[in-house]
């Protein structure tokens, strides 16, 4: 069993992938689509884009990974973000991890704290996370973790973070990759490019058409099958993001049969049931937003993802969730292209 929550905490930024790039593409495109694909934050990554003259872009994406991992990423000893987090004095934060403070402190707002990149503290005390340890958790553990968690206890002045605590820590995983999405989209866009499908870790973003002149579409996984192909349903996308969250193949059935995914209250440090499975989002809004918003509703669970979504039109779902009789069930709001 694995607890859900804000952080991806796996080896660098993985993401439970349950979104797989599906190309609609026929078995010839055309020759002017340049298809690049690879590692990075410790999954993979795929970009495919129309090019007349195809030019390879390989060495500026690579560019773009390091740059992002040496200010974000929590595996590596010397990023910005691991020197934070160690206590190192005077460490200037660069554009790259700015950006994704702002976009968070905005999500966390919006989800009334649901989505909160200081909740790593809780994490390691579940057992969970690049400093986990087995501890047992009490009311006094949770009391005294509890003060280290609550991403208004941190700011940005003139590049420089203030935490109010020295212990607080910033983990921007579940952020992170969607972010990464944008800022290749960005790069493409600078360079011309307006047909193109951006896919990290199973977070996308698609504009204009792929080489069959139509949407670019992505396949949403079926959670009860394993197989490669076995999808539950297929999204086209009109210039939007896409991003799914999920802990499906890790949860504890209770007494009565019914599955349930863990969640952790940044707001109370309980380890929380959920009958959410899995939270895609679609939107037009950025790659970074999707992530954010989909690791939100699977702190909320399927009941108060309902009640916040009613309040966010700009986000269509497709969710997976398991009822009352434990029959895995679906409910999406993502429109028909």
């Amino acid at each position: 069993m694995r607890f859900t929550f804000q952080c991806k905490v796996l080896p660098l930024w993985f993401t439970v992938i349950t979104v797989v790039a599906f190309f609609t593409a026929c078995q010839n495109p055309q020759a002017d689509y340049m298809f690049l694909q690879g590692n990075t934050q410790g999954t993979t990554y795929s970009v495919k884009y129309k090019s007349v003259d195809r030019t390879d872009f390989s060495v500026q994406l690579d560019s773009i990974f390091t740059q992002i991992d040496m200010s974000m990423s929590t595996y590596k000893p010397n990023s910005i973000i691991s020197r934070i987090n160690t206590g190192e004095d005077s460490v200037r934060v660069d554009k790259h991890f700015s950006k994704v403070f702002y976009q968070s402190l905005s999500v966390y707002e919006a989800s009334g704290g649901a989505f909160d990149p200081t909740v790593g503290p809780l994490v390691n005390a579940y057992g969970f996370g690049k400093e986990s340890e087995n501890i047992h958790i009490d009311s006094h553990v949770l009391d005294s973790l509890r003060q280290y968690v609550g991403f208004r206890k941190v700011t940005l002045q003139e590049s420089y973070l203030q935490k109010e605590y020295p212990q607080i820590k910033i983990d921007f995983n579940a952020i992170a990759q969607g972010y990464t999405v944008d800022v290749v989209v960005d790069f493409l866009k600078d360079h011309g490019i307006t047909d193109y499908m951006v896919e990290i870790g199973g977070e996308v973003r698609a504009g204009g058409v792929n080489p069959e002149g139509k949407p670019w579409s992505i396949g949403i996984q079926n959670p009860e099958n394993n197989e490669i192909g076995a999808l539950e349903t297929i999204i086209s996308l009109n210039d939007q993001s896409v991003a799914t969250s999920g802990n499906y193949r890790k949860f504890k059935v209770d007494e009565k049969g019914h599955k349930y995914v863990h969640t952790i209250n940044p707001q109370t440090g309980e380890a929380e049931p959920s009958n959410l499975l899995s939270a895609t989002v679609v939107t037009k809004l950025e790659c970074a937003f999707a992530d954010a918003y989909a690791t939100t509703l699977m702190v909320l669970g399927y009941e108060k993802s309902l009640d916040f979504l009613k309040n966010h039109p700009e986000l269509e779902v497709f969710l997976i969730y398991v009822d009352a009789d434990g029959k895995t069930q679906t409910y999406t709001t993502v429109k028909k292209n």
